[in-house]
């Protein structure tokens, strides 16, 4: 079920996560400071996680991997939004973890760490951005997707705001270098930081 948001903190929210909101609504574009911050920082010497062929043997291809690009900053970031009252709601409303389970909320981590800003900046916006990515990657469920932003948007305010959330995950991606994929062990690698945080007991058992 989702939570009625004031559309006013909606709207800053989204303006802080890099979008002039009105802007877009009245068909004018305009770049705030936040836009160019989250373009520029894919950066001098940003660590990456990728898989890439080394060489063919046969039918057989042999992988490196790349370091992870997750920060301990980015870890703080994730743990503190976690006490945000609507991801908080968010998290208990996913009684089913379709869209929030430990995997999902462990590549929040490492997409945080590809885009790269100060952690400190990260807010409710990109958390759900990041989700919304993750599950777009892992699971493709359009119901699901649907329900992050319906949820963080409200479901009063939901069909006039979707398309500049929408737009907003364009920009998070491009400033991921387009680099969605993370590997399950990475997710475990990214909760043993800090196994004993409840947000880590998040196990998928079953599909209901």
């Amino acid at each position: 079920m989702a939570i009625l948001i004031p559309s006013d903190v909606t709207c800053n929210m989204l303006k802080e996560a890099g979008f002039n909101l009105q802007g877009e609504l009245q068909g004018k574009t305009q770049d705030l400071p936040a836009v160019s911050e989250l373009k520029s920082w894919k950066k001098r010497g940003q660590r990456r996680n990728m898989w890439t062929v080394n060489h063919v043997e046969g039918t057989k291809l042999r992988m490196n991997k790349r370091r992870s690009s997750y920060r301990p900053e980015d870890q703080e970031a994730f743990y503190q939004l976690l006490e945000d009252p609507v991801i908080q709601s968010f998290l208990e409303a996913d009684i089913f973890l379709k869209v929030s389970d430990k995997y999902l909320l462990s590549m929040v981590v490492e997409y945080f760490g590809r885009v790269g800003l100060p952690g400190h900046l990260y807010n409710r916006i990109h958390f759900f951005l990041a989700l919304y990515i993750a599950s777009d990657m892992e699971e493709d469920n359009p119901t699901s997707k649907r329900s992050i932003y319906q949820f963080l948007l409200g479901r009063e305010h939901w069909p006039d705001l979707y398309k500049e959330f929408l737009k907003l995950k364009v920009e998070f991606f491009h400033a991921m270098g387009h680099r969605a994929w993370v590997t399950p062990d990475l997710c475990e690698e990214i909760q043993a930081q800090n196994p004993h945080h409840w947000v880590w007991s998040r196990a998928r058992q079953c599909a209901p």
